[in-house]
């Protein structure tokens, strides 16, 4: 494992049952406190240039995928898109529901933003639900997914996605230390 996944895990913090039983829920926000240089560049590294290079705007995804859209959008001088719960984003807007491992719910995105090449941005990446419900809306705002930066996958939780995943961290590279 490398110094900065060492490093970066150390700022994590996992909570067992949470939000509901049986779900590890990994808590970023001591992540957020000082390390966002290490977090940006991490981010960074994990996605190709070739796709640095193309993408014109970054999604964010509610809530924790604003702050690391958010920091690759500044870094890069890029555009931020945002993915919202229903009825967060004045109309018009596109929406389309889904579900997640531990409820339903349904995203929106603005409808009024012409189609752009885009790179979903989210904080965790478990079974999947959120990310393809995210890559289903981006596409039917004419929007071209060029793949997804997720900061920790948890790859043992969702199949194949059926687009590119780049990432900073996996629950493999989790020292045994810091589950709780």
């Amino acid at each position: 494992m490398s110094n900065l996944s060492t490093s970066l895990w150390s700022h994590i913090r996992t909570v067992q049952n949470f939000p509901k039983p049986g779900i590890c829920f990994f808590d970023l926000t001591p992540l957020f406190m000082n390390n966002l240089g290490p977090l940006t560049d991490a981010l960074i590294a994990s996605i190709p240039e070739e796709k640095l290079a193309e993408v014109d705007s970054f999604v964010a995804v509610e809530a924790r995928g604003f702050v690391l859209a958010s920091l690759l959008a500044q870094r890069t001088g890029k555009g931020l898109l945002l993915v919202r719960k229903a009825g967060k984003l004045p109309p018009p807007v596109v929406g389309v529901g889904y579900s997640l491992e531990y409820g339903l719910d349904r995203l929106e995105m603005s409808a009024e933003v012409q189609g752009q090449k885009v790179i979903i941005v989210d904080d965790v990446l478990a079974t999947g639900g959120t990310l393809k419900a995210v890559h289903e809306l981006a596409e039917k705002c004419q929007h071209q997914v060029l793949g997804a930066s997720i900061f920790l996958d948890l790859p043992d939780l969702h199949g194949e996605l059926g687009l590119d995943i780049w990432s900073v961290l996996d629950d493999k590279s989790q020292p045994e230390a810091a589950v709780a």
